[in-house]
């Protein structure tokens, strides 16, 4: 049985599409203002829901990652098994594959049954308004605040994302402790593509979500090579990642058939601090790579 609070939150009024385009203070007020409500409506979704819904956890990654990765928290002495994975396909970019593609359509069964929850979600209007895309940190109006997500958000950023980074980069330790992410969808004649930018982070993970028989044409991403003045361009596999640190100059270009959508994860340090461009990498133990920062979560988002 539905209760009241669901009820409630499926019912409100969102802001319309030129006042979250134009970032009117009234759309953060309406986020504001229902913040409690929306938190408290997913989680009455999620029980309300419990039997239909797929169980997030490390099983839907690639096997060969999470074993190395576990092994890598067990004895940090081992991490170099990791960074095995990992492809160097542009000038610090590497891509590796980060789901399992025979699992991803337990993920994505979850994901639309999010859409179609009925639940208000804030799309990542800072970059585009973009459809069927959504927040995925608590420190973000409108989040996907279902428990179970969350709880397997963290794990991604804490198991995987962060001791990863700072293996292929060691100077973003420290710049590092805070976290923000969204998902985001491209579809021909919608929102298909992104300008060259940077990205307000120490370090980015860019996770395809397309299924294996899901394919695309086009919305290659871009990255720029310094020691050619070029772009490279570089396209996705389902289930694959790009991690690159934020500095790192990239655009993705106009989808032309079919859809694309992947999970967009950034750290960076307190209150957004970012290492300085051109820092030194520097030589840190294993076990420092290998831990979670103990530090309270900051309420500082870049959008």
């Amino acid at each position: 049985m539905q209760t009241n609070q669901l009820n409630q939150a499926r019912n409100l009024d969102l802001p319309s599409r030129e006042a979250m385009l134009h970032r009117a203070p009234s759309v953060q007020q309406f986020w504001t203002n229902h913040y409690d409500l929306l938190s408290d409506a997913w989680k009455e979704w999620e029980v309300s829901n419990s039997d239909t819904l797929a169980t997030l956890d490390s099983s839907l990654l690639d096997k060969r990652l999470r074993d190395a990765v576990e092994h890598a928290w067990a004895d940090p002495s081992k991490e170099l098994a990791v960074q095995d994975l990992m492809q160097e396909v542009a000038p610090d970019v590497f891509e590796f594959q980060f789901f399992d593609p025979q699992r991803l359509a337990d993920l994505r069964g979850y994901l639309e049954q999010v859409w179609e929850a009925q639940i208000p979600l804030r799309p990542p209007y800072g970059i585009v308004l973009n459809r069927r895309g959504a927040m995925l940190d608590s420190r973000s109006e409108g989040y996907l605040a279902a428990p179970s997500f969350q709880a397997f958000y963290r794990q991604i950023l804490d198991r995987y994302m962060r001791p990863i980074a700072r293996l292929l980069f060691p100077e973003i330790v420290g710049y590092d402790t805070q976290t923000f992410g969204f998902s985001i969808h491209y579809k021909p004649n919608t929102d298909t593509s992104i300008r060259p930018h940077t990205d307000a982070s120490a370090v980015t993970l860019n996770i395809n979500l397309n299924l294996p028989d899901e394919s695309f044409t086009g919305s290659n991403v871009d990255f720029y090579d310094p020691s050619t003045g070029k772009m490279i361009g570089l396209a996705f596999k389902p289930g694959s990642a790009m991690i690159h640190r934020g500095n790192v100059v990239h655009a993705a270009q106009p989808i032309t058939s079919g859809e694309r959508t992947n999970f967009v994860l950034w750290l960076y340090g307190d209150y957004g601090r970012m290492p300085m461009q051109g820092s030194e990498r520097v030589a840190i133990d294993a076990k420092q790579r290998w831990a979670v920062p103990t530090g309270a979560l900051d309420e500082f988002a870049p959008f």
